[in-house]
């Protein structure tokens, strides 16, 4: 191969590599937000900050002993929860646990067991877009 094509073909590998090619994260947002837009049409998208107040917000709904999500994962998404019978829980940050939220059959197993606990029903696409949106931004 000449140089002169080497460079055109390193440039466009480079700019490959950087484009925003979903990732199995992305493409969770994204199904999220197309749920979102249906279940509420004002739907303009995900709010780490809306998931962060998630996190910490006390529910009446479900069990009594999990009221919040920090009841088991802790105040700090960096650092490791534990269960109410005591087994250690993987930080549910991105930053701590890098592989976290890559199976989508696994994030929803655990939205959906996790929000009948915590809040008495299933999670709406929001709720689980910014709680998401707040987990990948630590």
């Amino acid at each position: 191969m000449s140089s002169k094509l080497a460079f055109p073909l390193g440039v466009a590998a480079m700019l490959l590599s950087t484009s925003p090619f979903a990732g199995p994260r992305e493409d969770l947002l994204a199904q999220y937000a197309t749920a979102a837009r249906a279940e509420a049409p004002a739907f303009s998208g995900f709010s780490s900050a809306r998931g962060e107040a998630f996190h910490t917000r006390k529910f009446s709904g479900g069990k009594p002993d999990s009221p919040a999500c920090t009841s088991c994962h802790g105040d700090s998404p960096r650092s490791a929860g534990r269960t109410l019978t005591g087994k250690s829980i993987d930080p549910v940050a991105v930053s701590a646990a890098p592989r976290r939220y890559t199976d989508p059959a696994k994030v929803e197993k655990w939205f959906k067991r996790n929000c009948n606990e915590v809040l008495g029903r299933a999670c709406t696409a929001q709720e689980k877009g910014d709680w998401l949106s707040f987990m990948i931004s630590q």
